[in-house]
């Protein structure tokens, strides 16, 4: 069974504050053009997207140029939905193993489209993200805007460490009472710090 994981991309969808603008447009009509075609102008950070490195450090590696074995990996699912705050539990130490990609449900995804969405949501604790560095996950994955807010510390020292961060997530409540599943997170094949993506998950 395959789980779509990724928010619908349209027309003026919801966008993080001071972003550029969504444009998807049917540019050409079968019945005076003979064809049908589209153009859509996206900054790399709407709607589900693959944060990496050069996002926020100096960096020169785009994302593009890493492994194409660091967008899938064997999913391990948190559920964080009754925390503001998501800090490092002692329990996490069993239940993530090396090299995940770990998902949090946070159930924030509900807000997608409103102003609460992108001004109140849950973030990580550097605790937690260093955590994440000693399990060396491949990436995380987030029903939410960002892990964090200014100065970004959570950003950075995933970034330093290699890990790629997935924002925007939605129906990751599917994923609740699954076993096991395996996330595929694949970026478009571009020149640029970040990528919109499609994220599935794939049950096991």
């Amino acid at each position: 069974m395959l789980i779509e994981l990724s928010h619908l991309i349209q027309d003026r969808m919801p966008v993080y504050p001071g972003d550029t603008e969504t444009e998807l447009v049917q540019s050409k009509y079968i019945q005076h053009n003979y064809y049908n075609n589209h153009q859509m102008t996206i900054n790399m950070h709407a709607g589900t997207h693959i944060d990496g490195p050069m996002h926020l450090i100096d960096c020169t590696v785009y994302l593009n140029e890493f492994p194409l074995e660091t967008f899938i990996g064997e999913g391990c699912l948190l559920d964080v939905s009754e925390e503001t705050t998501i800090n490092y539990k002692e329990e996490y130490e069993q239940l993530i193993k090396q090299k995940q990609i770990v998902i949090l449900y946070t159930g924030h995804s509900k807000f997608f489209g409103q102003s609460k969405y992108f001004e109140d949501y849950p973030v990580l604790t550097v605790e937690f993200a260093e955590l994440l560095v000693r399990k060396q996950v491949k990436m995380i994955g987030l029903d939410t805007p960002s892990p964090d807010k200014y100065p970004f510390e959570v950003h950075k020292c995933l970034f330093q460490n290699k890990i790629l961060i997935t924002e925007n997530l939605t129906n990751v409540e599917q994923l609740l009472h699954v076993k096991s599943f395996e996330i595929i997170a694949l970026p478009l094949h571009i020149r640029a710090d970040s990528s919109i993506a499609r994220v599935i998950a794939r049950v096991k």
